[in-house]
């Protein structure tokens, strides 16, 4: 099976004025975008960029491969795709610039992007997804009952901002929450921007809330944009959409099937398949109808008082968690002991809807990989 890292193996060498802009190349510039390139890539406008070349030298200066690999992140190998991409003609002429990587806990965002000039001439502004911040966690909960996030509404202000007064072909993509701040910003940037983009890119990206789609921005856009899923997708499927979506097949299996490592390609596109996988339909079915089956206030209730018992272990990031997890588990424990009587069981009570919608069946279907988180779940509900 073949993958993106294959891709600029083969196709590396090929020049956009041989073989125009693909699938591909639109998933390889979202992943790319999850490296730090703090300190790296300006952001001082469209004007002031820096050669890939350039970068891609800095940074391995910068940063060891064992460094790299000691993070706890699926998208921690993004950096290596940058080297085989400065070897090869397709690739080593991208410009890079408008860099943006920024942490906002009063407002619970976690927003980061970047822009790449093309050989080609157009532009392609990413949108980073979740990283391993605890607050950008949230920010994705926080979408099941917020129209707008904080998050996106910068990501409208990122293509205001760059992209007035400039007469370019435009691009916009991201994976993962960055696929839905590439829908929102093109949707809800302003008209003048909005008719300089030519294609939009989801790549496992969650849909929105019904209010959002029946707004014009929302209509005009969805004609130009090309949304992409993993057969088993747990991510892309949450909330709504009405994109025409396609399904990739993957390497991987379950949730790892979100990691666009595992996609696989064939020559300049990406092997799909007819339909999203059983497992999928059911989680699909199951959510909405958890998620919607609520109102907002209680959402957001659930997500405040799940997010907090994570934030009272003194986590800020994935990685604090993982490496301190007895640790972890007693502080989120303890937290949940101090609720009072009526939030434990608000919290409960959502759980229980949870499985009452048809999330013990899925559960369950996934047992064979999350046998250990099937059995705090359950006994969770229980109590």
């Amino acid at each position: 099976m073949a993958n993106i890292s294959d891709y600029l193996d083969w196709r590396g060498d090929v020049p956009f004025s041989i073989a125009p802009f693909n699938e591909v190349d639109n998933l390889i510039l979202t992943e790319l975008v999850y490296t730090d390139f703090s300190g790296l890539v300006p952001n001082n406008g469209l004007d002031d960029f820096v050669d890939i070349k350039d970068v891609c030298e800095q940074f391995f200066d910068k940063h060891t491969e064992e460094e790299i690999m000691a993070l706890n992140s699926s998208t921690k190998v993004a950096p290596f795709l940058m080297k085989k991409m400065v070897n090869g003609k397709r690739f080593a002429d991208v410009k890079m610039c408008c860099f943006v990587n920024e942490i906002d806990q009063d407002n619970q965002s976690q927003f980061s992007a970047m822009t790449y000039i093309l050989p080609d001439g157009t532009y392609f502004a990413a949108y980073r997804g979740t990283d391993n911040t605890i607050v950008g966690w949230k920010e994705d909960f926080n979408m099941s009952f917020l129209s707008e996030t904080w998050g996106q509404m910068s990501a409208v202000k990122y293509l205001n901002d760059l992209f007035d007064g400039f007469f370019v072909k435009l691009r916009v993509g991201g994976h993962s929450k960055g696929g839905n701040f590439a829908v929102y910003a093109s949707a809800f940037c302003d008209e003048k921007i909005q008719k300089k983009i030519i294609e939009v890119y989801s790549n496992d990206g969650p849909g929105f809330l019904p209010e959002v789609m029946e707004r014009e921005g929302y209509r005009r856009i969805l004609p130009k944009v090309i949304s992409t899923m993993p057969e088993q997708s747990v991510v892309g499927i949450l909330l709504e959409n009405e994109l025409d979506n396609r399904y990739v097949l993957s390497s991987e299996k379950g949730p790892q099937q979100h990691d666009p490592m595992s996609w696989q390609v064939n020559r300049d596109s990406f092997e799909l398949t007819d339909n999203l996988k059983q497992t999928s339909m059911m989680l699909d079915q199951t959510l909405k109808s958890w998620i919607f089956g609520m109102d907002p206030e209680e959402r957001k209730e659930f997500v405040d008082i799940l997010f907090s018992a994570i934030e009272s272990s003194g986590a800020e990031t994935l990685d604090d968690i993982s490496n301190n997890k007895i640790k972890s588990m007693q502080e989120m424990g303890k937290y949940m002991k101090d609720l009072t009587p009526q939030q434990q069981k608000d919290f409960r009570n959502v759980l229980k809807r949870f499985v009452s919608s048809g999330g013990e069946a899925v559960v369950d279907k996934m047992h064979s990989n999350y046998n250990s988180l099937q059995v705090k779940f359950k006994n969770l509900i229980k109590k």
